[in-house]
């Protein structure tokens, strides 16, 4: 019989100090440790899917760490704002273009609009 509020137990105190890879692979070594019907018990406690929990059992026993630091594959992950909203980079150069401050030859630059106030812009312009 497999015990789910100790696997629910464990993954409370843990889970807030792994990152997306990190749980993946806590919870496949927990399923793994549990034998048969492991996957839908720890799915069960942790609320996981079962594919997350099934793609860290294959990184488990493929014993590679073909990602080394990363915890996405290359690729993951959201696409920049800029590939999806084409003209947005133009029309944010055009709000700040007044706005900028501090030396004209440094690469920083230094805007005079808050954050709140360039969003707003950015909506009311459509993006």
């Amino acid at each position: 019989m497999i015990d789910i509020e100790a696997i629910r137990g464990r993954w409370v105190q843990a889970a807030p100090l792994l990152d997306e890879r990190s749980r993946r692979l806590f919870a496949a070594n927990e399923a793994l440790a549990q034998g048969h019907g492991g996957i839908t018990a720890v799915a069960q406690a942790t609320g996981l899917a079962r594919s997350s929990i099934n793609r860290g059992v294959q990184e488990l026993r493929s014993g590679r760490n073909e990602q080394g630091g990363r915890v996405r594959r290359p690729g993951g992950g959201r696409k920049r704002a800029v590939i999806h909203q084409t003209g947005l980079l133009a029309t944010l150069e055009t709000l700040i273009a007044d706005a900028i401050r501090g030396d004209p030859c440094s690469p920083l630059r230094w805007v005079s609009r808050s954050q709140r106030q360039l969003v707003r812009a950015l909506n009311a312009s459509g993006h």
